[in-house]
């Protein structure tokens, strides 16, 4: 499966963005579904992700109340949404896919099989 990121941009503080990553080669509704990321100079951490069983979803502390990732099988699309966005928010945001991602892992990089390119978000004060 191809996994095609897109949406980020430069927005000020308190500003939102979504971004969309767009699945194709095969449907990934079945899959556990994330989105990490990667500050300049940082290792890429754990965002957002949602189980392949089920709607409940996982996010790190610092966006809870803020971003939210939904899916839209129809489309074989990942949406995460961005309110409030801040500064430290500013990274490459990627988005992962596996059919074999365990609940207790989604916040695991190495527990996915598939990733997108990458999309720049950067966050001005």
């Amino acid at each position: 499966v191809q996994l095609q990121a897109s949406g980020g941009g430069l927005v000020q503080a308190g500003g939102s963005l979504r971004l969309s990553c767009a699945a194709s080669g095969r449907s990934i509704s079945y899959d556990s579904v994330g989105w990490f990321r990667q500050a300049p100079g940082e290792e890429r951490t754990f965002v957002a992700a949602m189980h392949r069983n089920g709607p409940g979803r996982d996010y790190v502390d610092s966006v809870k109340g803020r971003f939210t990732i939904t899916r839209d099988n129809a489309k074989n699309t990942v949406y995460l949404q961005m309110n409030s966005l801040k500064p430290e928010d500013t990274a490459v945001y990627y988005c992962a896919a596996g059919p074999s991602v365990i609940r207790s892992n989604l916040a695991s990089k190495s527990a996915y099989a598939n990733w997108g390119q990458g999309t720049l978000v950067t966050v001005s004060s």
